[in-house]
């Protein structure tokens, strides 16, 4: 009969400091998502699975913290899913079951979404890339998750625009032309901008699954820039995405604040405790640095700064 090892994880710690995260990460599992009369969507997942560590105790299971990620993930490889954070979220509640030590388990997932769209103009079929986000924290209380999604699309500047309109003005009336004629012009041709690639990022947290369509949360924060972006572009595909996204040229910050009118158009089914989390960063072509705005709201308050 062999010795029983020493659980030495269960042991007191030199410095009786409690810790607010010990897991692991780079966790890579296969997640399959259900679609209506579709062949599900595979997903090379990237996890990370962290607990609460009192201070009287030395470490976490971390045998066990795997055993239990492999078999909710394993699962999740074997029986579809509908939302990829409620993974997340069954993990977490695993999790927090199977150590009686801890009063917080969260877990947190990021894989890259392959979409299949058409180009504006051309109408060739092509692919477009999304980076997809889902969390979950599960306390004795309940458990939140989270989805989320960060995209990339065209921003146009407002002010270097504003200075070219302003420069084809001054040109057009020593030219002779009447004011009327060159109002028209201007409003028909939007005048050059300095263009930068953004980053949109959009999630939402509640109670539960948040009661959104991925789909439709990548369309807002794709939609809050000055243009989409499309792998394959034709010349008519270029043509139509410069001409949108120097027709509605926008700064960092009113990237954020079109986010907040699509979620509030989008998702008027979120409860008010909601927590709506947007950002844009924008990679500027005429600056070393870079343009960032960001908010994190509940739904409540969003709802009454828009609307209002």
């Amino acid at each position: 009969m062999s010795e029983q090892l020493p659980d030495v994880q269960a042991t007191s710690p030199d410095v009786a400091v409690g810790l607010n995260r010990v897991g692991v990460t780079g966790v890579e599992k296969l997640v399959k998502i259900a679609r209506p009369e579709q062949r599900p969507i595979v997903l090379m997942a990237e996890f990370e699975v962290f607990v609460d560590l009192p201070s009287w105790r030395k470490g976490a299971d971390m045998s066990r913290n795997m055993e239990v990620i492999d078999e909710t993930l394993e699962a999740a490889t074997r029986e579809e899913v509908h939302r990829v954070e409620d993974v997340c979220g069954d993990a977490a509640e695993r999790l927090l079951d199977k150590h009686d030590y801890t009063s917080e388990a969260i877990v947190s997932m990021e894989a890259e979404l392959v979409q299949r769209e058409q180009t504006p103009a051309s109408d060739r079929e092509t692919q477009s890339t999304v980076d997809i986000q889902a969390k979950a924290t599960a306390t004795e209380e309940g458990t939140r998750e989270e989805i989320g999604a960060t995209v990339t699309g065209m921003t146009v500047c407002p002010c270097s625009q504003g200075m070219s309109e302003a420069r084809a003005r001054q040109k057009l009336e020593q030219l002779g032309i009447e004011d009327d004629t060159i109002e028209e012009f201007l409003d028909e041709v939007p005048q050059p901008g300095h263009s930068q690639r953004g980053h949109a990022t959009l999630a939402v947290e509640s109670d539960g699954a948040p009661n959104v369509d991925l789909t439709t949360l990548i369309d807002v924060a794709r939609d809050s820039m000055s243009a989409r972006i499309y792998n394959l572009a034709k010349r008519p595909d270029e043509d139509h995405m410069t001409y949108q996204s120097h027709a509605d040229a926008k700064f960092v910050e009113d990237c954020v604040r079109a986010m907040a009118d699509g979620v509030v158009d989008q998702f008027d089914q979120l409860p008010d405790d909601a927590v709506v989390t947007m950002k844009q960063s924008n990679d500027e072509s005429i600056h070393q640095h870079n343009a960032h705005a960001e908010r994190r709201v509940e739904m409540e308050q969003l709802r009454d700064e828009v609307q209002n």
